[in-house]
């Protein structure tokens, strides 16, 4: 026999109403078979746990000793399952985000500000990196949501869109092509490309502007952070690609930058939120991602917003 939490939950039933007739009562138990499990777990203890012959009832040492226990992890266990019992209804998990964008935070913040509110019983957790792989990364439990345009098929990892954008070429006013209407791809063989820390495959403005067009520009250097992308924009040090969302009217005016489409009809793309196919269907993932889409429609300038799917 091992000690059990009925047994805790039989002294703390006695402790509260001071008599066995009562607490068989309350645990809804016969008072022979209460009488029958004290003297079970006190022949498990070799020790007695109550001092029958006392008016009012008294504990022992080792009845104490397991009042005290019983203090410290019936309340634990209680938690425990109600928490399990969220998780069950979909009220309550974790949901550890994975950013590959700085220029995200511009609507995830409010998003996750808003979502803590509406979902306190969902553990929030943020972190970010530009070698973020939604496959290895959702399937290895390192994350459950990665917000990502960069699709990687798999069966098990589903791709919600959120929303598309256009990609905008950001230069100085002072730049040759400031004052034109749109980029070529042929514009851009003397410029200083600026880009993320990441795999040319994955750059919209290699794979789909620049690579069909044959051009490879003069130089291309890296910065992590838009800021300073955007402070070597405006010291006409050279061009970067960014989503229209990170260019709004106040970000050029502030720069001093201008920002150019894409070719005649401009370069668009979508960005997503990853998550395991599993967790579709999960409440709390669909309301983030509801949720989400209304911070984008109301805070993002230049964006197509994307029905619910």
């Amino acid at each position: 026999m091992d000690l059990e939490i009925r047994h805790l939950k039989t002294l703390v039933g006695l402790k509260k109403n001071g008599s066995l007739v009562a607490a068989a009562e309350q645990l809804d138990l016969s008072q022979s078979a209460l009488s029958h499990q004290l003297k079970v777990l006190e022949d498990y203890l070799g020790t007695p746990v109550l001092l029958r012959k006392t008016r009012p009832m008294r504990f022992t040492p080792a009845g104490q000793k397991l009042l005290e226990l019983a203090d410290k992890v019936l309340p634990l266990v209680k938690q425990t399952e109600q928490q399990l019992s969220r998780i069950k209804t979909g009220d309550s998990g974790s949901l550890r985000i994975g950013v590959e964008c700085h220029s995200c935070f511009d609507w995830l913040m409010p998003t996750l500000d808003q979502y803590r509110r509406d979902w306190p019983d969902v553990e929030l957790d943020l972190s970010t990196g530009f070698d973020l792989n939604p496959s290895e990364s959702l399937l290895r439990a390192n994350t459950d949501l990665i917000i990502t345009s960069d699709i990687r098929k798999s069966d098990e990892v589903s791709y919600i869109p959120l929303f598309n954008y256009q990609l905008l070429l950001a230069v100085s006013k002072q730049h040759p092509l400031a004052s034109e209407a749109c980029i070529f791809a042929e514009d851009m063989y003397d410029d200083t490309l600026i880009t993320y820390p990441v795999e040319r495959e994955r750059l919209d403005i290699f794979t789909r502007f620049l690579s069909p067009a044959g051009v490879e520009p003069s130089l291309v250097r890296h910065s992590q952070v838009n800021p300073m992308t955007l402070q070597l924009i405006a010291s006409n040090r050279g061009v970067s690609a960014l989503p229209c969302w990170a260019l709004s009217k106040k970000v050029l005016q502030q720069y001093g930058i201008a920002a150019l489409p894409l070719g005649e009809q401009g370069c668009w793309s979508t960005l997503y939120a990853a998550i395991r196919t599993e967790d579709k269907e999960q409440a709390y993932f669909i309301a983030f991602i509801k949720r989400a889409k209304q911070i984008i429609a109301s805070h993002l300038e230049g964006i197509v917003s994307i029905e619910d799917q």
